[in-house]
């Protein structure tokens, strides 16, 4: 195999509890990742030299700052300490995903590349490796590595797989872009919620702790949550700005698409427990 193309799929925060704050700045918490059957895609192409060449770069972002290139030159550098050979590759990307919008776009193409060539490349790494080098590269990138929904907790690197229901969510863009860390650095963020577990989340749902601060600091986030509220249990996923509610159906979901107002950018996906990249892995090893 020279050619592989993946989905890089999306993620949402059903819920987001911090249940405190390390010495070293870094936020406990707690959530459900659920990926969603929807997101980026790319396509990986292998060369006959060692160049890494990422193509279709995103507006705005050099392709040396883009978590591609950084997860393909990670990767690179690991293999060449393991005595593994690698090799150049062309990545072409098909931008799906908003920017800013806390969907994990960036962390999802990260994973997807480690993935990817550990695959083609015939590396044979684990998936723990996979997803250790994943968290160099930022705390959501493990659990796309992994390709699974998961209950996560410590800075969101200990996960553990949880099944979910086949829910139909409608995720909206707010015309804005949220600063993560100006986001926990916010002096108004609530850092003591009390830990719960994986029964009670079934039982009671959850909610987001940063929901408060970011609509108080983001007018355009907190009007799409208003309007979505009114049509279901409207919530922010990690720092937003998107915002999601979910529905029992395909049906349900698009019905409230079509009204949904053309401000915003918006699209609808199914939950799905697996990812494509957890299949791949395990043809990997």
């Amino acid at each position: 195999m020279t050619t592989l193309t993946l989905l890089s799929p999306a993620k949402l925060n059903l819920f987001l509890h911090i249940t405190g704050r390390r010495a070293n700045g870094y936020h406990d918490l707690q959530t459900v990742f659920q990926l969603l059957n929807y997101g980026d895609e790319l396509t990986f192409r292998l060369r006959d030299d060692e160049q890494l060449c990422l193509h279709n770069d995103i507006d705005g972002l050099p392709s040396n700052d883009n978590l591609i290139t950084k997860a393909a030159r990670l990767l690179t550098t690991y293999c060449h300490s393991q005595n593994k050979k690698t090799q150049g590759v062309d990545i072409t990307l098909l931008k799906r995903l908003p920017m800013g919008g806390g969907l994990g776009g960036g962390s999802s193409n990260a994973a997807t590349t480690l993935v990817a060539l550990n695959h083609l490349w015939k590396a044979n790494l684990s998936t723990n490796t996979l997803a250790a080098l994943g968290l160099e590269l930022g705390a959501d990138v493990p659990v796309f590595v992994r390709g699974y929904s998961a209950w996560a907790e410590g800075i969101g690197e200990n996960l553990n797989a949880i099944t979910l229901p086949n829910d139909w969510y409608l995720v909206i863009k707010p015309n804005c872009h949220v600063s993560t860390e100006e986001i926990f650095l916010n002096q108004e963020l609530t850092r003591d919620t009390a830990a719960i577990t994986v029964a009670t989340f079934f039982e009671q749902g959850g909610h987001n702790d940063c929901e408060n601060v970011v609509c108080q600091h983001y007018p355009e986030v907190k009007k799409a949550l208003q309007w979505l509220k009114n049509h279901g249990n409207a919530r922010l996923t990690g720092t937003g700005a998107c915002v999601f509610a979910s529905f029992a159906s395909q049906e349900k979901a698009q019905a409230v698409l079509n009204n949904t107002p053309t401000e915003w950018e918006c699209f609808i996906a199914s939950g799905m427990n697996y990812s494509p990249l957890h299949h791949l892995l395990r043809d990997s090893q």
